[in-house]
Parts: C-alpha cells; sequence; structure tokens
C-alpha cells in the first residue's frame, strides 16, 4: 500500500510517496518526475546509510538509463556543516551536472538539508529529491527548508527550497536503533501538540505499537504527520505566519543542540525537552498547567527526555537562543501551547521568564 500526500503550492506542487519497496522504484519515479536521462543525478547519503541503501538506489537509476555519482558523508550533524557542503559541490562539478540534473538526499535531516542545500544553489537551484531513511526525516524533508550549520548557531545557513519529490519508504526503519526511534517521533507526536489534539493523545496510546516500528501504527502515523506538515507548509510556505507553529519545541531545542556542540542529544530528544519547557512557559503565562503534565507524559511514553542534565549552562543556552533566528529586538519568541493541539505564537516573551524554565527543567536532574 502506497500512501500519497500532495504539498500544495500551486506550479511547485509536489507530492510525498509514503510505502514499502520504493527504492527499488526510484530511477522511474524521477523519470516520471521529468529528469532528462542525459543529466547526470548526485546522490548524497551517509556512512550509516550508504551501505544498506545506496547500491539499491545507485541500481534502480542505472536501470532507467541515469549516469549516477554519489558522495557519502559522516553520519551525524557535524556533516552540516560549509566544508562538506563545500566538497559536495566539488563533487557536483567534477560529475558535471548541469542545470537539469537533480540531487537526490537518501538518508536522515542531515543528510537531506545539506543536500537541498547543495541543490538550491548549485546553477542557483537544480533538482531534488528527498528520500528519507528516518522517522524524525519525515518532519524535515517536507517543507522546503534546506541549510547547514555554523558554530554559533544551527540552521543559519540556508534557503527555502521545495524538492520535486518526497519518496518515503518504511522498510528502511526496520535498521533504526531504538534511540533514533524515539528521536524521531518526537517530531511526530509534535505536530498533534499544535494542530491535532485526538492524533497527540493517539500517539501516547500507541506508544509501544510505535517504538516496535508496527507497519500499520507508523505508516498512519507518519501520513498524519506529514499531512499536517504539509497543510500548514501549503498556507505559509516562507514562514511568514502560521508555519511558525511547526517551531514547537525549537527554540530552546536548538540552544540545546549548540551547546552540546551537536553531539550530545539528537535532535529530537532536545526538541523534546525544548517542548517541555514551552509548556512549562505556558504555565507561567497562565495556561492550565494540566498542558505540561500531558506533554510530559506523551514524550516520556516515547522514551523521550523532558529534562536537561545539571551541567548545562543556562547562560550558555541564553546566550545561544539570542543567536536564533526567533530572537528579535531583546525580546524572543516562542510557540506556546494553549491547549494540546492548540498553540499561540508569542513574540513578546521575557528572557528573564525564559531563563526561568530553564532553570526548572534541571530542577529534576538529568533526564538519563
Amino acid at each position: 500500500m502506497v500512501r500519497s500526500i500532495t504539498v500544495d503550492l500551486g506550479e511547485r506542487s509536489y507530492p510525498i510517496h509514503i510505502g514499502s519497496g520504493l527504492l527499488r522504484d526510484i530511477g522511474r519515479q524521477c523519470v516520471q518526475a521529468g529528469f532528462p536521462l542525459r543529466s547526470p543525478l548526485l546522490v548524497v547519503s551517509d556512512s550509516e546509510v550508504a551501505p544498506r541503501y545506496l547500491p539499491v538506489v545507485e541500481a534502480s537509476l542505472r536501470e532507467q538509463g541515469y549516469s549516477v555519482v554519489s558522495h557519502v558523508i559522516e553520519a551525524g550533524e557535524a556533516s552540516k556543516s560549509l566544508a562538506v557542503y563545500e566538497d559536495v559541490i566539488t563533487t557536483a562539478i567534477q560529475a558535471g551536472l548541469d542545470r537539469s540534473s537533480a540531487v537526490l538526499a537518501l538518508g536522515g535531516g542531515v543528510v537531506g538539508d545539506l543536500a537541498g542545500f547543495v541543490a538550491a544553489s548549485y546553477m542557483r537551484g537544480i533538482g531534488f529529491v528527498q528520500i528519507p531513511t528516518t522517522i524524525l526525516a519525515h518532519d524535515s524533508s517536507v517543507g522546503g527548508k534546506v541549510a547547514v550549520n555554523h558554530p554559533l548557531a544551527k540552521n543559519m545557513i540556508g534557503a527555502f527550497y521545495q524538492p520535486t519529490m518526497v519518496v518515503y519508504d518504511l522498510d528502511t526503519l526496520s535498521t533504526l536503533p531504538p534511540r533514533q526511534v524515539s528521536s524521531g517521533l518526537a517530531e511526530v507526536v509534535k505536530h498533534g501538540l499544535i494542530l491535532d489534539r485526538e492524533f497527540a493523545y493517539w500517539c501516547r496510546e500507541h506508544a509501544s505499537a510505535l517504538l516496535a516500528l508496527n507497519a500499520e501504527a507508523l505508516g498512519y502515523a507518519l501520513e498524519r504527520g506529514c499531512a499536517i506538515k504539509a497543510e500548514v507548509v501549503g498556507n505559509d510556505e516562507r514562514e511568514h505566519g502560521q508555519r511558525a507553529i511547526l517551531n514547537l519545541g525549537h527554540t530552546i531545542g536548538h540552544a540545546i543542540e549548540a551547546v552540546g556542540g551537536y553531539g550530545v542529544f539528537l535532535h529530537g530528544e532536545a526538541i523534546a525537552i525544548g517542548m517541555a519547557g514551552s509548556a512549562l512557559l505556558a504555565a507561567k503565562l497562565g495556561r492550565d498547567q494540566a498542558i505540561y503534565e500531558d506533554t510530559v507524559s506523551m514524550l516520556s511514553a516515547l522514551g523521550l527526555p523532558v529534562r536537561l542534565p545539571a551541567e548545562y549552562s543556562e547562560d550558555e543556552l541564553m546566550e545561544a537562543m539570542m543567536h536564533d533566528k526567533k530572537f528579535k529586538e531583546g525580546k524572543m519568541t516562542f510557540i506556546v501551547p494553549d491547549s494540546i493541539g492548540v498553540v499561540s505564537i508569542v513574540n513578546d516573551v521575557q528572557q528573564s521568564a525564559v531563563r526561568e524554565v530553564i532553570s526548572q527543567l534541571k530542577e529534576e536532574g538529568s533526564p538519563w
């Protein structure tokens, strides 16, 4: 069964295909998408994904007649750098990619963000195909945000650049380690927390099935998560308004990642702590305390951390948030839950309130 969703952006609309066995069909999908056989294709993958799935993708593309070159980066957030970006661009130039070529991102969010930025900037923009292989990438592969990190701030160097299509082969998820599964589910439940109360509670109720990678539960969860994001992106592609709600938990979460050098917490883990922090902030701003309690119970059920380690410096976290794109004129912008499934964009959060939240996130000790 293949589930298909459309991200509605007028002439730049594109499909998301979710199902099993799709990697073997990627060559035909590229032909249908209109990529000419005369133009080389570049597949970007990482050191963990490539040994498992790159040969299948390359074979499918070559079977259709494409010339294919691959570039394998080291797995991990550290590869989202300008230095690695330059290496991939060099591969593209040496392979003779032209304006009708495409970059295929085979991997998780790091690969998708990096490869997407390459596609957006090479010859001022060429074709781009997302082939996510993690649960987390159900979020990052949809919506067209592509970027690399600066040592001082995550995703500071990037662009809005939509893919031609997203091809999501669920078979690739079977090899994910448990920690990666939980990390990915953070963004799944986030979509419920921002826009679908029933789905958020469904994630808590079906946490065991999701963690066990039950095909039926996971297929539904990813379809619903992608559909929610597609709806938001379709209404506000460049984050002038509603799209900002997708950043629930990300202001604190990105700061946690930056202070940890992008190596302590996985992205979803950092965002989970950030969502717990946003729910704490909601209580400080007069919302119901039950929002925090339910948020924490949902995240905990999925095996996610909701506390900061004691050694994390409040000053360093606040400094990292000052570099966040959502920091303006001395005030901080936060996505704050009004209830489960409903959030508000609050543009004038005082730094003192955020510092109190950071302190409270550390009170009960390490999440590990």
